[in-house]
């Protein structure tokens, strides 16, 4: 896809994020399932229910600019999503693989805070007042699950690592 004007980096970057968000709900059952906390497991289930809703307002955004995405795939999230199964595979079920999730989810919600932030600029700069609060809301989100990531892996994750 050329991208020649804002509007095209903003259609092309929403479809990147969709194509994100997509992968990720696939891959948030797997880190559930791996992690051997109960607490970290709820938080990878909590956020794929978020996921879901994250991927609808995309819907929204798309419904009220009278865009079309773009099929493409987000390769930066296919790495990141890769590097979260290399961990599950190579790291024995326990507090260590456990801080490793937490890791690599943190790598996650870094990349989509970034994406979301672009977003939101491209869309304030090109007038798309309908999409900035959607996209917003999908931001303050992203930003939120990654302190609570913090939090846990502060208090919980990484002492259990440390002694295990």
């Amino acid at each position: 896809m050329a991208r020649k004007t804002l509007e095209d980096l903003f259609i092309y970057s929403l479809s990147d994020i969709y194509s994100a968000e997509k992968q990720l709900t696939r891959a948030l059952g797997k880190l559930s399932r791996a992690s051997t906390n109960p607490e970290l497991a709820q938080a990878f289930e909590t956020h794929l229910q978020e996921t879901h809703e994250q991927v609808a307002r995309i819907d929204q955004v798309v419904e009220k600019c009278g865009l079309k995405l773009k099929r493409i795939k987000c390769v930066a999230m296919e790495g990141l999503v890769e590097e979260g199964e290399e961990l599950v595979d190579e790291i024995e079920k326990g507090p260590v693989l456990d801080a490793g999730l937490i890791g690599a989810a943190q790598k996650v919600e870094h990349y989509e805070i970034a994406a979301y932030g672009t977003l939101c600029a491209f869309a304030k700069q090109l007038g798309k007042d309908d999409a900035v609060p959607l996209l917003k809301a999908t931001l303050d989100e992203e930003k939120a699950t990654d302190q609570k990531l913090t939090q846990f892996a502060e208090k919980v994750g990484n002492p259990q690592a440390r002694q295990a």
